[in-house]
């Protein structure tokens, strides 16, 4: 799962840590091994039963519990209505080629995340209490998986939270 970071932190760390402290999607193993899809709802495809789900099965709106590895396979997922850590709030492609490195998929991920914050929170995220972190594509995803996807999540610091963020407003 992502690291926990916010922007502040970002610039104060610098490149050197953003390539360090990568937020990656999955590993090799990952494309050998699997999760399970998480049940959903047929019409809403909301997540209605907790459990373990592939990272490569997430999708915009899914609720989990926080990950704190470097590299995951799978994350455990919960309906909205429980209490949970994380939402994928938006996610998106990136170009295909050769895989361009840690910090330049981390920087695109910072840019495509902060980009679309404040049309999900209802704030600009310099004035919310809010953050972000993200799922990235690793090198061995990018090449074995065809991995381009980054999927932003955000998170309330001060804990867990009942429900989606989207128009938080906080």
């Amino acid at each position: 799962m992502p690291a926990r970071r916010s922007l502040t932190r970002l610039l104060v760390i610098g490149a050197a840590v953003a390539v360090a402290l990568p937020l990656t999607g999955c590993s090799a193993l990952g494309s050998l091994l699997s999760a399970p899809e998480p049940e959903r709802d047929e019409t809403t495809q909301e997540i209605i039963e907790g459990g373990e789900a592939d990272v490569f099965a997430l999708r915009v709106g899914d609720c989990l519990t926080m990950q704190e590895d470097a590299e995951v396979e799978a994350v455990p997922v919960v309906p909205c209505s429980e209490p949970h850590n994380d939402e994928v709030y938006f996610d998106f492609q990136l170009d295909d080629g050769e895989f361009p490195g840690d910090e330049a998929i981390t920087t695109a991920a910072e840019d495509g995340c902060l980009a679309e914050f404040e049309s999900f929170v209802g704030l600009p995220y310099e004035s919310s209490s809010l953050d972000i972190g993200w799922y990235l594509p690793t090198a061995d995803s990018w090449e074995f998986r065809d991995d381009r996807v980054v999927s932003c999540t955000i998170f309330d610091p001060a804990g867990e939270v009942t429900g989606s963020l989207a128009g938080a407003a906080y």
